[in-house]
């Protein structure tokens, strides 16, 4: 299948039912157009700026402790909000719309502003793992919430509004586009095949091993055959379950572990903090029963050629079809070829 290194190609994404454009032969097309500001990875340890270091006044007056692991409080600017009245309009259906309730929580992983998760110690990050578990558990138990989407946006080029590290939870009464699209998918592939289709997917990725990047005993990180974006990567549970409330505690320390390393590998990529939005995609919290959801995250960097150049999603991208250059195999390559010694540690 020489085609999928030389020639142009769509390539089928099972969980969403979208396909990719690639492109495998621009790859040595000149770059005149826009060059980021490369992120600088020195800060403070504790900047008295910032309002989600420990101790710090945040914006609506309340004050945080002076806390010394993971810290979890109410988003002050909550996208959503857990009481809000009923109402909907639906004109003709065409003009639609329907009030949304849910919850929105904000997790500092560390109290020290100049760590991120690659900076961080993988017994450190597993106790932001345990934070996202007992999360996911009080939310997804809230009458009002229907689904629980964790996710991180990693430095200012994917929008993150403070440097310190952290993530969001955002939990909403219904089951976002992503996620719903996925439900389908997977719903449909084990109703016409008796198995799970990410099961399935993982047992022919470790067949081939050309698109995985790192692995331990609970995990797969691998760049999907169908990816977008030129460094995106999935994450895989080895063993089939919904959520991260099945996690045993080996697993939680794995994906800890999985996190450190697909984190490092990409801050080595480039000599970089690599910017990403990352987030995983679990069951819904509904009560139903869904026993073909495979817990997984997904992480979707915009970085490009360098530490300056990113990929843009634009004309043919927003019209028509997402499109890339750099195939899955290769950035899968170069990621594998990455030290997991963090650069500023040698």
């Amino acid at each position: 299948m020489s085609f999928l290194q030389e020639s142009p190609h769509r390539r089928f994404n099972p969980l969403s039912g979208d396909w990719v454009l690639v492109s495998p032969h621009r790859t040595k097309r000149p770059w005149s157009g826009q060059i980021e500001p490369a992120a600088g990875a020195s800060a403070p340890s504790h900047d008295p700026g910032c309002y989600l270091c420990p101790g710090a006044v945040r914006a609506n007056g309340a004050q945080n402790p002076a806390y010394e692991s993971v810290f979890v409080f109410d988003n002050d600017f909550a996208a959503l909000q857990p009481h809000v009245t009923v109402e909907a309009i639906d004109i003709g259906g065409l003009l639609t719309a329907r009030t949304e309730q849910g919850r929105c929580r904000v997790i500092c992983f560390s109290p020290r502003h100049d760590l991120w998760l690659a900076r961080m110690d993988a017994k450190d990050i597993a106790e932001v793992v345990e934070a996202w578990r007992r999360e996911f558990v009080d939310l997804g138990a809230r009458d009002d919430v229907n689904y629980v989407q964790i996710f991180e946006n990693r430095g200012p080029m994917m929008g993150a509004s403070n440097p310190h590290p952290h993530c969001q939870i955002w939990a909403s009464a219904s089951v976002p586009n992503e996620p719903a699209r996925e439900d389908r998918f997977q719903a449909d592939y084990l109703k016409r095949n008796s198995r799970c289709l990410l099961c399935d997917y993982l047992a022919k990725e470790t067949q081939a091993r050309e698109r995985i990047v790192c692995e331990n005993d609970s995990f797969v990180a691998v760049a999907p055959f169908w990816a977008v974006w030129p460094f995106e990567l999935l994450l895989l549970s080895k063993r089939h379950l919904g959520a991260i409330d099945q996690f045993t505690e080996p697993e939680k320390r794995d994906l800890a572990a999985m996190l450190k390393s697909v984190c490092v590998r990409y801050d080595n990529l480039f000599q970089t903090p690599f910017p990403y939005t990352m987030g995983f995609h679990q069951r819904p919290t509904d009560g139903g029963d869904y026993p073909h959801w495979h817990f997984h995250g997904h992480f979707y960097p915009p970085l490009l050629r360098s530490a300056s150049i990113r990929k843009f999603m634009v004309g043919f991208e927003l019209l028509a079809s997402p499109q890339r250059d750099i195939t899955p195999e290769a950035a899968a390559e170069r990621l594998r070829a990455c030290s997991e010694r963090h650069y500023l540690e040698r």
